[in-house]
């Protein structure tokens, strides 16, 4: 028989699905995938059920509900002083894994080239391949991952049509600074590229630190296509709302494609985050005070387990050098890979390989990544776990 696509043909099973299954099997305490353990804010999912009985329930605008477009154009008012035409400049999603696929998919072509900057989430790579572009991946080095300015240079080149920027950056937390993005910023217009800009994690930013959108720089507004998503703002990720702000030149395509993979997205979904984006400062600021402190709980228990835990500035995510806490633990020489699955099996805690975000072969193989955005009874019992497993406790 015929070949099917060759790009998703060739994947294999996510490190995701792989890792909960191990952790499902053993009962182990699942910090590997990136989901809260709570139900989101009550009354935004309260606005959510009235909708949903208040109808309408067919199909909405494919571009979006107005209340929901104009909610967000407002927030990009708001948070970032950006004046955005909500009728031309913003469609909703369903999710932002689809806000990436519409955006890549409309603005490459065979041929293109398309800029990574790595340990990144697992779908870019796919998407741009099957787009017919490639994927050029640019490392960053633990345990501060600093822009590598040279090496983003010798990227760049006359077929680099865009660069796809994640910050708040999953799977390592890195929120990159004004002065990075300026640099990215001319490497783009000199180049004239675009960037497509994941930042879903926009308003999970902990340590003092700012997000800065790239599309607020001099000269990217024409160039970047800026995606966030209700369900890492307001908890609630199983909702799967997404939405994309671009200039309108750029998102008239991206609208063509968007028609094309899902067309519309849940109306009373639309209404509820709608109706959230329109919730007050201090909702924002809970919201990553509250990460804040669970990312310091269990960094606080890593570091007693023996690890050495690695700057984590926003999103959900932590990682962790798991040598020190070995040197004590002899008879494991193994891969990040083989110690998350030790820790999943005989601490009963399940992490994800860090090397699982990168292409190359030479990724780093001491790092784990641990996702904290649980209760902190679950964050408590995970750190005593690897604590008696980091003194020989478990079997």
């Amino acid at each position: 028989m015929r070949p099917a696509n060759s790009v998703y043909s060739s994947l294999g099973t996510t490190i995701f699905t792989v890792m909960s299954a191990l952790a499902a099997e053993h009962g182990a305490i699942n910090l590997g995938q990136g989901f809260p353990d709570d139900e989101g804010p009550d009354d935004v999912r309260a606005a959510a059920a009235k909708a949903i009985m208040d109808g309408p329930n067919q199909y909405p605008p494919m571009m979006g509900t107005p209340a929901l477009r104009q909610s967000v154009a407002a927030v990009n008012k708001r948070f970032y002083a950006l004046d955005v035409d909500w009728q031309q400049q913003v469609m909703v999603t369903s999710g932002a894994t689809e806000a990436l696929t519409d955006c890549l998919m409309a603005l490459l072509n065979p041929g293109d080239e398309a800029i990574i900057l790595e340990p990144a989430y697992d779908c870019y790579r796919p998407i741009i391949e099957a787009a017919g572009a490639k994927v050029v991946a640019v490392p960053l080095d633990p345990p501060h991952w600093s822009l590598p300015h040279e090496k983003l240079e010798a990227a760049f080149s006359d077929r680099t049509k865009l660069i796809v920027l994640n910050t708040p950056m999953n799977p390592i937390g890195k929120v990159f600074t004004r002065a990075e993005l300026e640099t990215l910023a001319a490497l783009i217009e000199r180049h004239d590229a675009y960037a497509v800009c994941d930042e879903v994690y926009e308003h999970l930013v902990f340590s003092g630190h700012k997000h800065v959108p790239l599309m607020t720089l001099p000269g990217m507004a024409e160039r970047c296509l800026r995606i966030g998503s209700a369900g890492k703002t307001f908890s609630l990720t199983g909702w799967k709302v997404g939405y994309v702000t671009g200039p309108a030149h750029l998102m008239e395509v991206v609208a063509k494609t968007h028609q094309f993979v899902t067309f519309t997205t849940a109306p009373a979904l639309q209404a509820a985050v709608a109706y959230g984006l329109g919730k007050n400062d201090d909702y924002f600021a809970s919201l990553a005070s509250s990460l804040e402190a669970k990312r310091d709980r269990l960094a606080k228990g890593l570091k007693e387990a023996g690890f050495d835990v690695l700057p984590a500035d926003g999103t959900y995510f932590i990682s962790a050098d798991f040598r020190p806490l070995l040197k004590n633990k002899k008879g494991f020489n193994g891969t990040d890979e083989e110690f998350c699955r030790e820790i999943t099996v005989k601490a009963k805690v399940a992490a994800i390989p860090l090397s699982a975000f990168y292409s190359s072969s030479d990724a780093p193989r001491h790092l784990a990544r641990f996702c904290f955005c649980k209760q902190d009874a679950i964050l408590n019992e995970a750190s005593a776990r690897l604590k008696a497993y980091a003194k020989g406790q478990t079997t």
